[in-house]
């Protein structure tokens, strides 16, 4: 068991537990799209970030993903600083400017202070949010969580991402049928936006 500060409270946990999964277990709610409790964190959305530093540097803070972040002895950790809030606001702003159809983006909007119409916004997240035309026409936000349910839990592979940047798409081998999916269903079963369905074939 390790000690360290939680939002100004000494918490005594065990020291595999994720920041995520501690504020969790302290009933404190931090936003996450590509995180499953049964697959292997990724860190991929960003959306739950925290501000971690230590007791010998505690102005020396930094962001981290608590969804791959381990909590540590005498860490210090804000899992809402106006740095992080606003971290989050801004990369919501980017995804709902890929997937601006997708509702689970908006409810999370929502839930961190980031309304369609706000005066809190930045000229920057005003733009992406309500004038940055969409970069593609789909409502997959790139949280991998599909990808990783095909590669741990049938162990598949049948889907991955594909190329970088902009253009970073989650496509099948060479874009055709993938010949290693056996239908399971678990890429539609995690998906956070529904993007992904499964057509019954007769």
């Amino acid at each position: 068991m390790i000690k360290y500060v939680l939002n100004g409270n000494i918490i005594e946990q065990e020291e595999t537990t994720t920041i995520l999964e501690s504020a969790s277990i302290q009933g404190i709610k931090i936003p996450t799209l590509c995180n499953n409790e049964h697959l292997t964190p990724f860190g991929g959305c960003r959306l739950c970030l925290v501000d971690v530093a230590t007791e010998k540097n505690p102005d020396m803070k930094k962001l981290m993903p608590s969804c791959t972040a381990k909590i540590g002895e005498g860490l210090i950790i804000d899992t809402h600083s106006p740095k992080v809030i606003q971290s989050r606001r801004f990369i919501l702003a980017m995804l709902i400017s890929r997937s601006p159809k997708a509702e689970e983006l908006r409810s999370i909007a929502k839930e961190i202070g980031l309304p369609e119409e706000s005066s809190k916004q930045t000229a920057a997240e005003k733009y992406l949010f309500n004038d940055a035309p969409s970069i593609v026409n789909t409502n997959c936000i790139l949280c991998g969580l599909c990808v990783r349910a095909c590669a741990e839990i049938p162990m598949r592979d049948a889907i991955s991402f594909s190329a970088r940047g902009m253009e970073r798409t989650v496509k099948t081998p060479f874009e055709k049928y993938a010949e290693t999916c056996i239908g399971c269903g678990s890429c539609a079963y995690v998906c956070p936006t529904n993007t992904i369905t499964i057509e019954e074939v007769v």
